[in-house]
Protein backbone atom coordinates (compact mmCIF):
# COMPACT_ATOMS: atom_id res chain seq x y z
CA UNK A 1 0.00 0.00 0.00
CA UNK A 2 1.22 3.50 -0.87
CA UNK A 3 0.55 6.15 1.77
CA UNK A 4 1.14 9.87 1.46
CA UNK A 5 0.61 11.73 4.75
CA UNK A 6 0.39 15.52 5.06
CA UNK A 7 2.83 16.05 2.19
CA UNK A 8 3.73 19.71 1.71
CA UNK A 9 6.07 21.30 -0.81
CA UNK A 10 6.96 24.96 -0.31
CA UNK A 11 10.13 26.08 -2.09
CA UNK A 12 11.76 29.16 -0.51
CA UNK A 13 11.34 31.17 -3.72
CA UNK A 14 7.54 30.81 -3.80
CA UNK A 15 5.17 32.91 -1.65
CA UNK A 16 2.79 30.00 -0.98
CA UNK A 17 3.15 26.22 -0.90
CA UNK A 18 2.80 24.39 -4.22
CA UNK A 19 1.42 21.29 -2.42
CA UNK A 20 -0.52 21.66 0.82
CA UNK A 21 -0.78 18.73 3.27
CA UNK A 22 -1.74 16.10 0.71
CA UNK A 23 -3.05 12.71 1.84
CA UNK A 24 -3.38 9.70 -0.46
CA UNK A 25 -3.74 5.93 -0.16
CA UNK A 26 -3.36 3.55 -3.10
CA UNK A 27 -3.43 -0.23 -2.87
CA UNK A 28 -1.30 -2.57 -5.01
CA UNK A 29 -2.75 -3.33 -8.45
CA UNK A 30 -4.92 -0.25 -8.40
CA UNK A 31 -4.90 2.74 -10.73
CA UNK A 32 -5.08 6.10 -9.01
CA UNK A 33 -5.99 9.22 -10.98
CA UNK A 34 -5.04 12.75 -9.89
CA UNK A 35 -6.94 15.37 -11.89
CA UNK A 36 -6.19 19.06 -11.93
CA UNK A 37 -5.56 22.04 -14.21
CA UNK A 38 -2.16 23.13 -15.41
CA UNK A 39 -0.15 24.60 -12.54
CA UNK A 40 -2.08 22.72 -9.84
CA UNK A 41 1.00 20.79 -8.66
CA UNK A 42 0.43 17.45 -10.42
CA UNK A 43 3.88 17.16 -11.98
CA UNK A 44 5.52 18.36 -8.77
CA UNK A 45 3.79 15.54 -6.90
CA UNK A 46 5.23 12.98 -9.32
CA UNK A 47 8.70 14.54 -9.06
CA UNK A 48 8.59 14.08 -5.28
CA UNK A 49 7.25 10.54 -5.57
CA UNK A 50 10.04 9.59 -7.99
CA UNK A 51 12.77 11.10 -5.81
CA UNK A 52 13.55 14.01 -8.15
CA UNK A 53 12.45 16.57 -5.53
CA UNK A 54 12.07 16.43 -1.76
CA UNK A 55 8.99 17.49 0.17
CA UNK A 56 9.14 20.29 2.72
CA UNK A 57 7.03 18.34 5.21
CA UNK A 58 5.05 15.13 5.45
CA UNK A 59 5.92 11.52 4.69
CA UNK A 60 5.58 8.83 2.05
CA UNK A 61 5.27 5.14 2.94
CA UNK A 62 5.27 1.92 0.97
CA UNK A 63 4.08 -1.11 2.94
CA UNK A 64 4.70 0.72 6.22
CA UNK A 65 8.29 1.68 5.32
CA UNK A 66 8.95 5.41 5.27
CA UNK A 67 10.60 6.38 2.00
CA UNK A 68 13.61 8.61 1.41
CA UNK A 69 14.36 10.14 -2.03
CA UNK A 70 16.83 7.29 -2.67
CA UNK A 71 14.13 4.74 -1.85
CA UNK A 72 11.69 6.54 -4.13
CA UNK A 73 14.06 6.45 -7.09
CA UNK A 74 14.23 2.68 -6.74
CA UNK A 75 10.54 2.23 -5.98
CA UNK A 76 8.94 4.14 -8.82
CA UNK A 77 9.11 4.43 -12.57
CA UNK A 78 8.15 7.81 -14.03
CA UNK A 79 6.89 8.29 -17.58
CA UNK A 80 7.11 12.01 -18.38
CA UNK A 81 4.61 13.96 -20.43
CA UNK A 82 5.66 13.60 -24.09
CA UNK A 83 8.25 10.93 -23.15
CA UNK A 84 9.25 10.49 -26.78
CA UNK A 85 11.12 13.79 -26.50
CA UNK A 86 13.46 12.13 -24.00
CA UNK A 87 14.44 9.13 -26.13
CA UNK A 88 18.22 8.84 -26.40
CA UNK A 89 18.80 5.43 -28.01
CA UNK A 90 19.17 5.08 -31.77
CA UNK A 91 17.30 1.76 -31.67
CA UNK A 92 14.58 0.23 -29.51
CA UNK A 93 17.14 -2.12 -28.00
CA UNK A 94 19.48 0.74 -27.08
CA UNK A 95 16.60 2.70 -25.54
CA UNK A 96 15.57 -0.24 -23.36
CA UNK A 97 19.12 -0.98 -22.26
CA UNK A 98 20.13 2.58 -21.40
CA UNK A 99 21.55 2.37 -17.90
CA UNK A 100 21.00 -1.40 -17.92
CA UNK A 101 23.51 -2.84 -20.43
CA UNK A 102 23.41 -6.20 -18.66
CA UNK A 103 19.76 -6.85 -19.55
CA UNK A 104 19.28 -10.04 -21.52
CA UNK A 105 16.98 -10.55 -24.48
CA UNK A 106 14.39 -12.36 -22.33
CA UNK A 107 13.79 -9.26 -20.17
CA UNK A 108 13.71 -7.03 -23.24
CA UNK A 109 11.08 -9.12 -25.03
CA UNK A 110 9.08 -9.52 -21.82
CA UNK A 111 8.84 -5.74 -21.38
CA UNK A 112 7.92 -5.19 -25.03
CA UNK A 113 5.33 -7.96 -24.83
CA UNK A 114 3.65 -6.32 -21.83
CA UNK A 115 3.03 -3.15 -23.86
CA UNK A 116 2.08 -4.87 -27.11
CA UNK A 117 5.29 -4.16 -29.04
CA UNK A 118 6.72 -7.69 -29.22
CA UNK A 119 6.46 -7.76 -33.02
CA UNK A 120 8.68 -4.71 -33.57
CA UNK A 121 12.28 -5.05 -34.69
CA UNK A 122 14.74 -4.24 -31.90
CA UNK A 123 16.76 -2.32 -34.49
CA UNK A 124 13.90 0.04 -35.33
CA UNK A 125 14.49 3.70 -34.46
CA UNK A 126 12.27 4.97 -31.60
CA UNK A 127 11.58 8.22 -33.43
CA UNK A 128 10.31 6.29 -36.46
CA UNK A 129 7.46 4.74 -34.42
CA UNK A 130 3.91 6.05 -34.37
CA UNK A 131 2.85 8.28 -31.49
CA UNK A 132 1.01 5.45 -29.76
CA UNK A 133 3.96 3.08 -30.18
CA UNK A 134 6.32 5.67 -28.72
CA UNK A 135 4.15 5.98 -25.60
CA UNK A 136 4.15 2.18 -25.29
CA UNK A 137 7.93 2.10 -25.64
CA UNK A 138 8.25 4.71 -22.88
CA UNK A 139 6.17 2.43 -20.65
CA UNK A 140 8.40 -0.54 -21.52
CA UNK A 141 11.50 1.48 -20.59
CA UNK A 142 10.11 1.86 -17.06
CA UNK A 143 8.60 -1.63 -16.75
CA UNK A 144 11.94 -3.22 -17.53
CA UNK A 145 13.17 -1.71 -14.24
CA UNK A 146 10.44 -3.62 -12.36
CA UNK A 147 9.15 -0.62 -10.36
CA UNK A 148 6.65 -1.04 -7.54
CA UNK A 149 4.71 2.01 -8.73
CA UNK A 150 4.37 3.16 -12.33
CA UNK A 151 3.71 6.91 -12.55
CA UNK A 152 2.50 8.68 -15.68
CA UNK A 153 2.28 12.41 -16.38
CA UNK A 154 -0.50 13.24 -18.90
CA UNK A 155 -0.09 9.92 -20.75
CA UNK A 156 -2.75 10.65 -23.40
CA UNK A 157 -1.56 14.20 -24.22
CA UNK A 158 -1.18 14.83 -27.94
CA UNK A 159 -2.70 11.50 -29.05
CA UNK A 160 -5.71 11.19 -31.35
CA UNK A 161 -8.85 9.44 -30.09
CA UNK A 162 -7.86 6.04 -31.47
CA UNK A 163 -4.40 6.08 -29.89
CA UNK A 164 -5.89 7.40 -26.64
CA UNK A 165 -8.30 4.47 -26.52
CA UNK A 166 -5.52 1.96 -27.20
CA UNK A 167 -3.35 3.45 -24.46
CA UNK A 168 -6.20 3.49 -21.93
CA UNK A 169 -6.93 -0.17 -22.70
CA UNK A 170 -3.24 -0.97 -22.18
CA UNK A 171 -3.15 0.81 -18.80
CA UNK A 172 -6.26 -1.12 -17.78
CA UNK A 173 -4.38 -4.35 -18.44
CA UNK A 174 -1.15 -3.21 -16.77
CA UNK A 175 -2.90 -2.52 -13.48
CA UNK A 176 -3.50 -6.28 -13.16
CA UNK A 177 0.21 -6.58 -12.37
CA UNK A 178 1.34 -3.08 -11.36
CA UNK A 179 0.30 -0.16 -9.18
CA UNK A 180 -0.30 2.91 -11.34
CA UNK A 181 -0.63 6.59 -10.47
CA UNK A 182 -1.68 8.86 -13.33
CA UNK A 183 -1.91 12.66 -13.29
CA UNK A 184 -3.88 14.52 -15.93
CA UNK A 185 -5.84 17.68 -16.59
CA UNK A 186 -8.42 15.75 -18.64
CA UNK A 187 -9.57 12.45 -17.12
CA UNK A 188 -11.68 11.47 -20.13
CA UNK A 189 -11.56 7.72 -20.83
CA UNK A 190 -9.18 7.17 -17.90
CA UNK A 191 -12.09 7.39 -15.45
CA UNK A 192 -13.38 4.03 -16.68
CA UNK A 193 -10.26 2.22 -15.42
CA UNK A 194 -9.57 4.29 -12.27
CA UNK A 195 -9.95 2.69 -8.83
CA UNK A 196 -9.26 5.88 -6.85
CA UNK A 197 -9.53 9.54 -7.89
CA UNK A 198 -8.43 12.84 -6.41
CA UNK A 199 -8.80 16.39 -7.62
CA UNK A 200 -5.89 18.78 -7.14
CA UNK A 201 -6.45 22.53 -7.25
CA UNK A 202 -4.02 25.20 -6.06
CA UNK A 203 -2.09 22.51 -4.19
CA UNK A 204 -5.13 21.17 -2.29
CA UNK A 205 -6.14 17.54 -2.84
CA UNK A 206 -9.62 16.09 -2.39
CA UNK A 207 -10.69 12.45 -2.81
CA UNK A 208 -13.60 11.91 -5.20
CA UNK A 209 -15.27 8.67 -6.28
CA UNK A 210 -14.53 7.80 -9.93
CA UNK A 211 -18.25 7.17 -10.52
CA UNK A 212 -19.05 10.69 -9.30
CA UNK A 213 -16.58 12.25 -11.73
CA UNK A 214 -17.80 10.02 -14.56
CA UNK A 215 -21.39 11.10 -13.92
CA UNK A 216 -20.40 14.77 -13.94
CA UNK A 217 -18.48 14.38 -17.20
CA UNK A 218 -21.55 12.77 -18.79
CA UNK A 219 -23.81 15.68 -17.88
CA UNK A 220 -24.80 17.89 -20.84
CA UNK A 221 -22.86 21.11 -20.93
CA UNK A 222 -24.72 24.41 -20.93
CA UNK A 223 -23.92 26.37 -24.07
CA UNK A 224 -24.40 30.10 -23.68
CA UNK A 225 -25.16 31.81 -27.01
CA UNK A 226 -22.93 34.69 -28.00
Amino acid sequence: MLYIKNLTYHPPATPIAILKALNLELAPQQLGLVIGPSGSGKSTLLEIMSGLAEQTAGSLFWRDQELTPDHLQQLGGLVFQFPERHFCGSTILEELRLGHPELGSEKVFEALGEVGLADLSLQAAPHALSGGQQRRLALAVQLIRQPNILMLDEPTAGLDWSMRRQLVNLLGKLKNHWTLLVVTHDAGDLLAIADRCWTLNHGVMEAVAPATLAAKSAEPQLIIPK
